[in-house]
């Protein structure tokens, strides 16, 4: 007797899920790679651009900061647990997530896809950034941490290079990305935005906070390269960073 064979199903290619949750016990550790992302490492940005404004104001108002920033009790210990240990984790678990993930912007580019594929690239340069940009102001050169007003100059001797110049643009152009749609994820998977209208109205939020820290962090760039102080001293004279006597003035 005939049987009626049932059509083949068709398989369906789909896109990648920005919101894709993990399974297991990989949810404690995306769970724990979505938060590290905001707290510290995304605190941490935010004060970084901050400090770095300070640039803005000069050489002995930046080495001021810097001198601010590294008196701070048990600043060691604090760079390790709070800024090391977790952009190391953070950096590591999301190029296991890439690697374990697949994007199909070729057959389905849609906004999820983009965004995928940008977070992912975005990321990989800020690690690279970061890991340069500590190895080379932190244990290559001068050592900020005893001659804290000498940073200005090393940054702006760095910068002198213009490749190194673009890279630390794109860069800086790149993390104000990363964070800002790391932002609009974390609201995202941890139910803070739910449904579709909260995601896209906070996702115009997330663009604006881009932007100006892009535009923040890209003027602080310029501080050391724009010609409003040129050829810094290697280290800022006392004398620049008191008022005489006879001024009436205090102290910076």
């Amino acid at each position: 007797m005939a049987t009626v064979q049932q059509p083949a199903a068709h398989t369906v290619r789909r896109g990648v899920q920005p919101l894709r949750a993990g399974q297991g016990t990989s949810f404690i550790w995306r769970k724990l790679h979505s938060l590290l992302g905001i707290v510290p490492i995304g605190a941490f940005l935010l004060e970084h651009l901050l400090s770095n404004f300070e640039a803005l104001k000069g050489p002995a108002a930046y080495g001021a900061q810097v001198k601010f920033l590294n008196s701070l009790p048990l600043v060691r210990v604090l760079e390790w647990v709070f800024i090391f240990l977790p952009i190391l984790y953070h950096a590591g678990y999301g190029v296991y997530i890439w690697l374990r993930g697949k994007s199909n912007v070729v057959y389905y580019p849609w906004a999820g896809n983009w965004m995928y594929v940008a977070q992912r690239y975005t990321g990989l340069i800020a690690f690279v950034y970061i890991l340069q940009h500590v190895i080379r102001q932190r244990f290559m050169g001068i050592s900020l941490p005893e001659n804290p007003y000498a940073a200005f100059a090393k940054v702006q001797h760095e910068l002198a290079n213009p490749w190194i110049l673009a890279f630390y643009v794109i860069a800086m152009i790149a993390i104000c990305w990363h964070f800002a749609y790391g932002v609009w994820l974390f609201a995202a998977k941890w139910g803070i935005t739910p449904g579709v209208t909260a995601r896209k109205r906070f996702g115009y939020v997330c663009a604006v906070l881009g932007v100006v820290l892009a535009v923040g962090g890209l003027a602080s760039i310029w501080a050391f390269v724009g010609g409003k102080y040129p050829n810094a001293p290697e280290n800022v004279p006392v004398s620049s960073l008191t008022v005489p006597a006879n001024a009436g003035g205090v102290s910076i």
